[in-house]
């Protein structure tokens, strides 16, 4: 799937057998340490219980949405950010 997530949506993602929740946005994070990913999420529901936990993965990445988060005027930035994204990657440049 090559989906535009707000903050706190739930999805389930390649190669992980639980649901994750979504946390951040563009960053490194410790699975994937060189590279930029589209989300960084924690195991739902447990959360960000350790640093190890969390997880870095593109949007397509997601296999199923569980829940979308909730989006305010204030996700309007990010979701432009994360649609040039998204045009990378059907483009194949990410």
């Amino acid at each position: 799937m090559n989906t535009i997530l707000p903050i706190g949506s739930v999805v389930k993602i390649k190669n992980v057998e639980k649901p994750v929740m979504i946390f951040g946005y563009l960053q490194q994070s410790s699975s994937r340490p060189n590279e930029v990913v589209d989300y960084v999420a924690v195991p739902y529901p447990g959360g960000n219980v350790h640093m190890a936990l969390q997880l870095g993965f593109q949007m397509t990445d997601i296999t199923e949405v569980l829940f979308e988060g909730y989006k305010t005027e204030e996700f309007r930035p990010m979701e432009a950010l994360l649609a040039i994204r998204k045009l990378g990657h059907e483009k194949g440049e990410i």
